[in-house]
């Protein structure tokens, strides 16, 4: 039977492990014992890296037979005596950073016929330029005037406008398109990604609706990764911008002219609006959409199926709906439930009234 889509990893040392990771190993004695590979908790065997990052999972832990665990050092005592600790501050990250040591092929989209170079089957017009080192699978379609830095994969079927200009070392996953673009380096699309279509504008009217033109561009600056299914409008009179390192989920909608910052994180089906400006390291929740022209401050938090109506200033947590700064949301939360136990109570006193009476 197939193991996996991916290869199995090179057997490694713990002492590997903690050069690799930045880990510190507590029994200094087990730094030559070999792991095989990586596990979650319960899944985990006598050859297998695991972590733990939250102490609901303790139990878990406890029952583990994993070889090793990434752990912060106040749960250290929390792990048995047959696995070894290694000790770290963030042992998620340290899980991913080994993950991707054993797993490489996992950090990007590999072509999906497993061959490098430019397919016969591809449609590429003459005016295109590749950097050495482009693939470019069959059934994609380039356009004329393209540019394409090396290390790029255009997947299967994916289509690239013309003028296009890609960076380096970028992932185009089958059947996505980028139109009216401009794309940095090591930026990965995900199958079906749609990105520079029209934006969403038109003046009403009584004969109808009047479409406004959409004239600008969509500029994606380096390590940005965009979800399955995602779509990224292209600016109407301005350019749609999004930061370099930000992560966009699958099945999230930017509008036009939208600008997000560096390094943000946005969970899929979240919605932003035209003309939206996001500052860096901002985190949206899945579900959670935002109005048009909102301005969210750097570092913002907004949580999952949230309606955010208004601007939001640096640094704050909002929620609910409509969105309200975190303390007010859980404040409203609690007076709602007042109300709500108070009528419960009315409703059980005037059934008893009742009862009496009868």
């Amino acid at each position: 039977m197939d193991p996996g889509f991916f290869d199995k990893p090179t057997p490694i040392t713990l002492e590997r492990i903690a050069v690799v990771t930045g880990a510190v190993i507590a029994d200094p004695t087990q730094t030559d014992r070999l792991v095989h590979g990586v596990a979650p908790l319960d899944l985990a065997g006598p050859d297998d890296v695991t972590y733990l990052d939250n102490r609901r999972l303790a139990d878990a832990l406890a029952g583990t037979r994993a070889a090793a665990c990434f752990i912060a050092e106040r749960d250290v005592l929390l792990a048995p005596q047959s696995t070894v600790v290694l000790v770290t501050a963030s042992p998620d990250r340290a899980f991913a950073i080994l993950t991707g040591y054993f797993y490489p092929a996992s950090l990007r989209p590999m072509p999906i016929q497993g061959d490098d170079g430019v397919s016969p089957g591809a449609h590429i017009a003459d005016s295109v330029r590749l950097e050495a080192n482009v693939t470019v699978e069959a059934g994609a379609v380039v356009g004329p005037g393209a540019e394409i830095g090396s290390g790029t994969l255009i997947a299967a079927g994916a289509v690239i406008g013309a003028g296009v200009k890609i960076g380096r070392e970028c992932s185009i996953g089958p059947g996505a398109s980028l139109i009216h673009a401009l794309i940095g380096n090591r930026v990965v699309a995900h199958p079906g990604v749609r990105v520079g279509q029209d934006g969403f504008g038109y003046v009403p009217g009584s004969s109808g609706h009047l479409k406004i033109p959409q004239i600008g561009r969509v500029i994606i600056q380096d390590d940005v990764e965009i979800g399955a299914n995602t779509t990224i409008d292209r600016g109407s009179n301005r350019d749609t911008m999004i930061g370099e390192g930000t992560k966009i989920d699958n099945q999230v909608q930017i509008g036009h002219n939208v600008v997000i910052g560096r390094h943000c994180l946005i969970a899929g089906k979240v919605g932003i609006s035209g003309s939206v400006r996001m500052g860096d390291f901002v985190m949206i929740g899945g579900g959670a959409g935002i109005r048009d022209h909102v301005v969210v401050g750097n570092g913002v938090k907004i949580a999952a199926a949230a309606a955010v109506h208004s601007n939001v200033p640096d640094g704050e947590t909002w929620a609910g709906y409509p969105a309200v700064q975190i303390d007010r949301f859980y404040r409203q939360m609690r007076t709602l439930q007042r109300l709500v136990r108070g009528e419960n109570a009315r409703g059980s006193a005037g059934a008893k009234d009742r009862e009496n009476d009868e």
